[in-house]
């Protein structure tokens, strides 16, 4: 039975949605063909193999010594395995980072598995990194033919004067946004110029870099891809109906003023049309495994692409979940063909 290293917490503000995202990957996993080693990351970035159950990791108890031990994963090929207190050492045949935003998402956990010679299950190293950084994402997502909204980034120390500009020529609202966060952390819609300073001071407490783009009219599709035997399955895409404001933290994990529909509200032609946009933008980004692809429908009926999302929120009730449910594939089949997929390359 092959051992695989499933992975959650960390150090990124998206630290609690993890923990709900890997409860729900052990819950499902088929424990008969995989055995689970379930290695927690602390706030602080300490590594712990846990005993914990998943309802006692999506609660945040999975820490403590009556549960956890001490582990590290050596960057060497000496032999994928997970060093324990003692010099033990657990071989690992394969891991699953289940850790959403900074210091998971973004490559650097992927490239440390790849250079302990550890296969990873989702996006790697480079794709991980690019689709975290929404800006370069656009530009080669419009080179496969599938533009972005409008916009422009600064990084800290901007020039407000040349900042306010910028602005003024995309007209208003806008959207402010940390380059690299997910889960619409640092977030800001604004209605007026004036708000465009305190936006890219929130967008900067998360980031280095800041993006700024013109609200879209229309609504935000969501199509969900994983990688099978017979190639890229496209799955959705669904839609998110807003009461007003946008798609922020609150409403992603409470749903109190939005839904989501799968399917989507718009005609068969049109969400074929979407999720071949989605399937492009997979590809050219060099997105492996599973990702979740967000795209915006203009009234007009043109797509436009907003991000990729490489480790979506793998709760029963996620969005990449129920897509692949609407398309025949229970969370468990998902998982078994996702690790497959990253024992098999």
């Amino acid at each position: 039975m092959k051992n695989i290293l499933v992975l959650f917490g960390g150090c990124s503000p998206e630290y609690e949605v993890s923990l709900h995202s890997a409860a729900s990957v052990l819950e499902h996993m088929d424990w008969g063909r995989w055995r689970p080693v379930p290695v927690g990351i602390s706030r602080e970035g300490q590594w712990f193999l846990t005993e914990a159950s998943p309802e006692q990791i999506a609660e945040d108890r999975w820490q403590g010594p009556e549960l956890c031990v001490k582990a590290l994963l050596p960057p060497d090929r000496g032999g994928a395995a997970l060093l324990l207190p003692g010099g033990e050492r657990l071989p690992i045949d394969a891991a699953f980072p289940v850790l959403h935003g900074q210091n998971g998402e973004d490559g650097r956990l992927q490239g440390l598995l790849e250079l302990a010679g550890i296969p990873v299950v989702g996006c790697g190293t480079l794709a991980s990194a690019l689709c975290m950084d929404k800006h370069r994402a656009h530009r080669l997502a419009a080179q496969a033919g599938v533009p972005a909204p409008r916009g422009f980034t600064l990084r800290r120390g901007f020039l407000a004067e040349e900042a306010l500009r910028q602005a003024s020529g995309l007209g208003l609202p806008l959207f402010v946004k940390p380059l690299r966060a997910g889960s619409s952390f640092g977030v800001s819609r604004i209605e007026a110029l004036s708000g465009l300073l305190p936006a890219l001071e929130t967008a900067l407490n998360y980031d280095t870099e800041a993006l700024v783009e013109e609200a879209v009219p229309g609504f935000e599709l969501g199509v969900a891809v994983l990688d099978t035997w017979e190639g890229p399955l496209a799955a959705g895409p669904d839609e998110i109906e807003l009461a007003g404001g946008f798609f922020d933290y609150g409403e992603k994990y409470s749903l109190l003023h939005s839904r989501i529909h799968v399917p989507a509200r718009i005609a068969p032609e049109k969400a074929a049309e979407v999720r071949a946009a989605a399937l492009a933008v997979y590809r050219a980004l060099g997105c492996a495994g599973f990702a979740r692809v967000d795209l915006f429908l203009r009234p007009d009926g043109q797509i436009l692409f907003n991000e990729v999302n490489t480790v979506p929120g793998l709760t029963a009730h996620s969005r990449f979940p129920k897509m692949m449910e609407a398309a025949g594939l229970g969370l468990g089949e998902v998982l078994n063909i996702a690790i497959g997929e990253a024992l098999r390359t």
